[in-house]
């Protein structure tokens, strides 16, 4: 389905943070999986991926592709003129009509297009200051702050990186500030996306997640508000979803199911999140 992005201030999404928190794990991420690239042979690089009908080399096109509109947004914001190139965008289906865009290339030639895409993006970001990263920048949300949008980043690529790794019987690493940033950043889409719909889960929800430790409350009104909460301090009221963190991302991510013990407003807003993508909910 086509994406409803909300333009309008306030902004849509707030998450707590240092302004410039996500600048350290979106690099080393993203030279990470270029690090793994490098090391996959032919047969590896045409494996299948969780992505659907997508090879590996299907998965790194894409992250290619999206990189450079996370670079042009980034560009954008900085200069005072955020973009507006999201609104009608479908998730579901622009990004194959991308991949297929492409035809046939070699593995050699989707590397070098991820690493050169990595290096503009990397380059637009660097050095930046505290106010800097508060600008108003264009992800699938809508206006949010830049570090929200490298945020989306990450999570996109953390996610894409264990598309291409489990598959390949390789044991991705975990990192414990890219795993908070990309379950609080699953967490926040899929709320966002609820008032998108025009089926918003209002209210409070939280999650307790360990390996590592991520605690946090959501309040869903018109807007999306993401707290940090100290180790052990959950609203007795909120919804709280409790497990292990990179297997609540990776569910929030619609790549394994979630649990049936879940609460059922987990399930309400991960079926949002479905809708958006036209993915199952209970995708495995």
């Amino acid at each position: 389905m086509q994406l409803s992005p909300h333009y309008d201030f306030p902004i849509i999404v707030s998450i707590d943070g240092s302004p410039s928190d996500q600048c350290v794990p979106l690099v080393r991420q993203r030279r990470r999986l270029e690090d793994l690239l490098r090391g996959l042979s032919d047969e590896q690089w045409n494996a299948p991926s969780r992505c659907g009908t997508w090879t590996i080399k299907d998965v790194v096109v894409h992250l290619a592709g999206v990189n450079r509109f996370w670079q042009a947004s980034a560009a954008a914001g900085i200069a005072g003129t955020p973009t507006r190139l999201l609104g009608g965008f479908d998730p579901a289906a622009t990004p194959s009509m991308m991949v297929d865009s492409l035809g046939s290339i070699t593995s050699a030639a989707a590397l070098e297009m991820f690493v050169s895409s990595n290096d503009a993006l990397l380059a637009t970001v660097a050095d930046l200051d505290d106010t800097a990263w508060t600008v108003v920048a264009e992800s699938p949300m809508g206006h949010v702050s830049l570090r929200l949008v490298m945020q989306h980043a990450l999570w996109d690529s953390w996610v894409h990186e264990r598309d291409i790794m489990l598959p390949l019987g390789l044991t991705p690493a975990v990192e414990a500030d890219e795993v908070r940033s990309c379950l609080q950043y699953a967490a926040a889409l899929g709320a966002a996306l609820s008032i998108g719909l025009g089926q918003p889960i209002t209210g409070w929800l939280s999650v307790q997640a360990a390996n590592p430790s991520v605690i946090f409350a959501i309040e869903v009104t018109n807007l999306v508000a993401i707290s940090e909460l100290a180790d052990g301090v959950v609203s007795v009221t909120a919804s709280c979803l409790q497990g292990d963190a990179v297997q609540l991302a990776e569910a929030l991510s619609i790549r394994v199911p979630l649990a049936s013990s879940a609460p059922h407003e987990w399930h309400a807003l991960l079926g949002r999140l479905a809708t958006a993508f036209d993915t199952p909910s209970e995708a495995g």
